[in-house]
């Protein structure tokens, strides 16, 4: 079944439409999403090695604009819902020391969670949430998206039939890191 499915993916990834798809599947992980456009991207350059850096790119503006939807939901939501809720709980106080402290550290928990498996979302959804300023939010998703993304497909583009071979050898190891690696951001996030 693991072996159809990737065979799948890698058919689709060479499909005419697979940057639209990489792009709706980046721009959604952004904020709501639990499964991260990697899963899109990697067969994609490993189908197609010449588009690398088009997909990085498409894959970068898509995640950065879902960025900006995660950090509008955050900041709608938390001041139609969460900050009466709050005040009501007599919590409000408690509240602005956070967005304080969130703040003072936004810029390396954006550039953290834009580069490592930590779920991406989380950050979108807290930095428009605690109001951490806008410019700072753009500016550390793009350079972490970035990183990212084109190391992803800089390793792809210069190693590309090795890591294919080296994948389809071990499919089932490599599916398992993956799993490992995803469920491990959602833990990770759920203890933080």
């Amino acid at each position: 079944m693991l072996r159809a499915l990737y065979d799948r993916t890698m058919a689709l990834a060479d499909h005419p439409k697979a940057l639209w798809w990489l792009a709706g599947v980046a721009f959604v992980e952004s904020s709501v999403f639990p499964i991260p456009p990697d899963v899109l991207m990697i067969p994609m350059i490993l189908a197609r090695p010449s588009r690398a850096w088009l997909i990085a790119l498409v894959a970068l503006a898509a995640s950065v604009a879902g960025g900006l939807l995660g950090y509008a939901i955050g900041a709608f939501f938390y001041d139609s819902i969460g900050q009466p809720v709050l005040a009501a709980m007599g919590k409000a106080d408690a509240m602005a020391d956070f967005n304080t402290r969130f703040n003072d550290f936004g810029f390396w928990a954006v550039l953290i969670a834009g580069i490592t498996p930590f779920p991406y979302k989380v950050i979108t959804i807290m930095s428009g949430w605690t109001g951490m300023p806008l410019a700072t939010f753009v500016a550390t998703s793009i350079l972490a998206r970035a990183l990212r993304f084109f190391v992803v497909a800089g390793l792809l583009w210069q190693f590309g039939a090795p890591i294919r071979n080296f994948i389809e050898r071990r499919l089932g190891l490599v599916f398992t890191v993956f799993v490992v690696l995803l469920f491990g951001g959602f833990f990770a996030l759920k203890v933080l």
